[in-house]
């Protein structure tokens, strides 16, 4: 027996250690992740498409919109914005979006300065390169606070302004940005938000709500007319808005496959639907239906269709881009008239409201054929709930936050020109250049 048990022990012994030097080479025969290039060429022309949104789609949208005395003033915030945005990104934006550690609500300094990030790093569970991930997050960064400035275009303080967009960025841009996609608290219990309707348009809309009360009515607001110098760059902004926007949610499917082209699809579906009941909607109260209104529509149901891009069939897209027309329209015209806020390029309306009512109508719509997850339709009413949460959350932490940040900036530096400087118009006195 002894033989036995001696032969047994020296057996085992040398199973163990043939185990243990077998691991290694097991583990080495694990495929690596390996670079899909296709995917990879889509999100470069996705983050292109969303760069473009910003200068020059929404620098045009909105440089149409203001008095001709103030046109180069308000091309300049977009593209200072995405100058500014683009450094902060890079210096800690990115890594407290998305550098998961041990807290639920904010990321880490772990990539501060893209530390760590070269150029054979891919960006899991997505077979893209880090660099990639990075910078097409960048560009949602880089739009939301351009958006916010709209709400006070035609009277800010341009150094306010670059003020307000670094701290707001940080302190309130990538918090909300990783409680949603970095694995934060909102993605963890299951807020659906697709391509940025709670990150991007809820946070900027609300933002840009809480600046124009603060800041105050644009002189002559009421009085004078303020009407937009030239609805043609407006619709051409507009436009190049429109097809950007397949870069902003069809990328957000983050690879060249069917969740990508159904996106697509939705999106073309809800931006038609939103502007046609835009247009309706004004034709019957106001007798004509106009340019501006139309595009308005439009962008509407673009923010309105970006959480459920991914969730969502044809006829959800559609039904949400007809509720979107309306409801930004009434923000528009009812809401901000009754109320006598002074939000000039309506960032509330369309982005605020019509983010609103894309977020909960995809715990409405959402479709598991499409996305895998379960909407009211399909019996799961805790997912409104849920959008409900996220939506009360970006709300209140934004609207808080904005509030605090523009009083600092106003008790500082001062946050609006002076009378006489708003009279002449800010591309003479802040810029020194003007339109002839």
């Amino acid at each position: 027996m002894s033989k036995l048990s001696n032969f047994m022990f020296r057996t085992g012994a040398l199973a163990a250690a043939a185990v243990a030097m077998a691991g290694p080479a097991f583990a080495e025969d694990a495929p690596a992740p390996v670079l899909n290039s296709g995917d990879t060429a889509w999100m470069l022309t996705s983050t292109a498409l969303v760069l473009l949104m910003t200068i020059p789609g929404l620098a045009l949208f909105y440089g149409g919109m203001v008095r001709k005395k103030n046109v180069l003033a308000t091309l300049m915030h977009s593209f200072a914005i995405t100058c500014l945005v683009t450094v902060i990104w890079v210096v800690v934006g990115f890594s407290l979006a998305f550098s998961k550690g041990e807290s639920d609500y904010i990321g880490n300094f772990d990539q501060f300065m893209l530390a760590g990030i070269g150029v054979a790093d891919l960006w899991a569970p997505l077979n893209i390169p880090t660099s990639v991930f990075m910078i097409f997050q960048m560009t949602f960064a880089i739009i939301t606070p351009a958006l916010i400035t709209g709400a006070f275009a035609e009277r800010m303080k341009f150094s306010a302004l670059l003020w307000f967009t670094g701290l707001w960025s940080i302190l309130v841009y990538s918090p909300v940005c990783f409680w949603v996609w970095g694995g934060g608290f909102l993605g963890g219990a299951g807020v659906l938000d697709f391509a940025g309707g709670t990150v991007v348009h809820i946070n900027s809309g609300i933002a840009g709500l809480v600046a124009a009360i603060m800041i105050g009515k644009r002189k002559g607001y009421g009085v004078e007319n303020l009407a937009p110098h030239n609805v043609t760059l407006t619709l051409i902004g507009g436009s190049l808005l429109w097809v950007g926007w397949f870069g902003f949610n069809a990328g957000s499917a983050g690879a060249a496959n069917g969740a990508a082209g159904m996106a697509m699809v939705v999106t073309q579906i809800a931006t038609a639907g939103a502007a046609l009941a835009w247009m309706f909607v004004e034709w019957m109260t106001h007798r004509k239906p106009t340019v501006l209104g139309v595009v308005s529509g439009a962008v509407a149901g673009l923010v309105a269709i970006t959480p459920a891009a991914g969730f969502v069939t044809p006829a959800g897209a559609l039904a949400i881009g007809v509720i979107a027309g309306v409801v930004c329209f009434w923000g528009a015209a009812w809401l901000k008239p009754k109320f006598k806020y002074d939000d000039a390029l309506d960032v509330f309306a369309v982005h605020g409201l019509g983010g609103i009512t894309g977020a909960i109508l995809t715990g409405v719509f959402a479709a598991e054929a499409i996305g895998g997850k379960v909407g009211v339709l399909e019996g799961n009413i805790e997912q409104l709930w849920l959008q409900i949460e996220g939506v009360a959350v970006t709300l209140i932490w934004s609207g808080v936050c904005t509030a605090i940040l523009l009083f600092i900036i106003d008790k500082t530096i001062g946050l609006r020109v002076e009378s006489d400087a708003e009279s002449e118009g800010l591309d003479i006195n802040q810029h020194g250049e003007m339109v002839h």
